[in-house]
């Protein structure tokens, strides 16, 4: 989630809801200025017990953070706190119960972004060996009861932790227990922002599928491949879900603007601090007529801010971000923003990928969501038998995609080749939860604490 830093005080009071609307545009850039902001979260786990550990104990959190800054990363703190990292490859931040997050930096091709990844991970990990501690690659804590996690000291926790559970069942869960992989991908134009927009929220059931990779929850399997999707379904209604306005006609920023203005407020930050303005209107807001900051207007940086508090499966900035993937493995986080990239940054994979999923009605589109998390490849696609029926057809896309970028390493190789793990998924027709399952129920005999050895960083 979104690390604060300062308050822009130059930030432009916003006058109008055009204004908004302009944000949007923004963000348009062409072709040749487009890139790939990879988005990755872990658990950290201690070595001697598996516990999760605080942000102040000794070896913990904080002490993560702090011996980070060797390789060049630079504080940041609220409140006094360390609480994130920045640097030429990105920013590191923290979850709400410590889940350790690399938001990358804007890149031009996958093997740059897949190379972040691993120097990244070189840097935990040998921190991770001086302090004690591991990083585990799931969807999900396997093995952690809500009350055996730590909180982290940001300000936007709280107020989120004291919001969730007045609209949803799970939305603790989603803050507390879960890790993603994510994607953030340009747009040229106000078209070409709705038809990448389209074409990631009909895919991003199969994108769930082929990452599932949450199959336990508090030692024993929970009858799910991706209990972290599940968990979307009930975490708060009014800002998650498939978004079945974005397939009307004339669908474009103007309404996803309406609809961000209907997600109800969380905070706003001033002078260092979050304002608690859970359940509030930013619409009241715009007219001065938020009770927590009575006659003040919002600038375009509150604007910001709101933007990141609404958890669609594809959310809109000034970017488009993919939503839909569990945590995961190095080699799978290099996968994702293959698979993206090569649906979404070439017009004739864009077009082919449209094209397949177009005739869908927006309940066949729902129940196809609604089916992933149980299901995995099994879930049913409109006309078309399963998902594990299209896999295939779409990674070709996908690769066709990626083949006509010919972004080349210094091998001369082109960018395909990160799509061989999902291949390799399709192949053996077992998503990554049905794996752990086979271990669970065999090798590891029930023994779930083997997850450590077998699936950390």
């Amino acid at each position: 989630m979104t690390t604060k830093t300062v308050s822009d005080s130059n930030s432009p009071v916003v006058e109008s809801r055009d204004q908004l609307i302009a944000s949007f545009a923004g963000g348009e850039k062409p072709r040749e200025r487009w890139r790939i902001g990879t988005e990755h979260e872990k658990f950290v786990y201690s070595r001697d017990d598996h516990h999760a550990p605080s942000w102040d104990e000794a070896g913990g959190i904080r002490a993560l953070l702090i011996e980070l800054q060797q390789h060049g990363w630079k504080p940041v703190e609220e409140g006094g706190n360390l609480i994130a990292l920045t640097g030429a490859d990105g920013s590191v931040s923290l979850e709400p119960a410590g889940q350790f997050e690399l938001s990358g930096a804007p890149l031009e091709n996958l093997h740059q972004t897949c190379a972040e990844t691993g120097r990244h991970l070189d840097q935990v990990k040998a921190a991770g060996e001086k302090l004690g501690i591991g990083f585990l690659g799931l969807g999900m804590w396997p093995d952690k009861t809500r009350a055996e996690l730590p909180i982290m000291p940001k300000g936007r926790y709280g107020i989120m932790l004291r919001h969730m559970p007045r609209v949803g069942s799970m939305g603790l869960d989603m803050m507390l227990r879960t890790c993603t992989i994510q994607v953030n991908l340009d747009y040229a134009s106000e078209a070409d922002m709705a038809q990448k927009f389209r074409v990631g929220l009909a895919l991003q059931p199969l994108a769930t599928a082929l990452f599932a990779n949450s199959p336990f929850t508090e030692g024993k399997p929970n009858g799910y491949l991706s209990y972290r999707s599940h968990i979307w379904s009930d975490t708060d209604p009014a800002r998650t879900g498939m978004l079945p306005f974005v397939f009307e006609d004339g669908f474009g920023y103007e309404r996803y603007t309406d609809y961000m203005l209907d997600v109800p407020m969380y905070f706003v930050y001033r002078n260092g601090q979050y304002i608690d303005a859970a359940g509030l209107s930013f619409r009241d807001f715009l007219t001065g007529e938020l009770s927590v900051l009575p006659g003040e207007r919002p600038t375009l940086d509150d604007w910001t801010d709101h933007l990141s508090t609404a958890f669609p499966e594809v959310r809109l900035k000034t970017f488009l971000e993919m939503r839909g993937a569990d945590g995961g493995p190095w080699n799978r986080i290099c996968a994702l923003p293959a698979f993206w990239v090569g649906l979404l940054y070439d017009q004739g994979a864009l077009d082919a990928a449209w094209s397949l999923v177009k005739h869908w009605t927006i309940d066949e589109r729902q129940a196809l969501r609604d089916a992933v998390p149980k299901l995995g490849l099994d879930a049913p696609v409109p006309g078309r038998g399963t998902l594990r029926d299209i896999a295939g057809e779409v990674l070709d896309i996908a690769n066709a995609g990626l083949a006509a970028r010919a972004r080349l390493n210094s091998s001369g190789d082109n960018e395909t080749g990160f799509l061989d793990p999902l291949r390799e998924i399709v192949r053996t027709g077992k998503v990554p939860a049905e794996q752990l399952l086979d271990r669970y129920h065999g090798a590891w005999g029930g023994d779930l604490s083997r997850v450590y050895a077998e699936q950390s960083f």
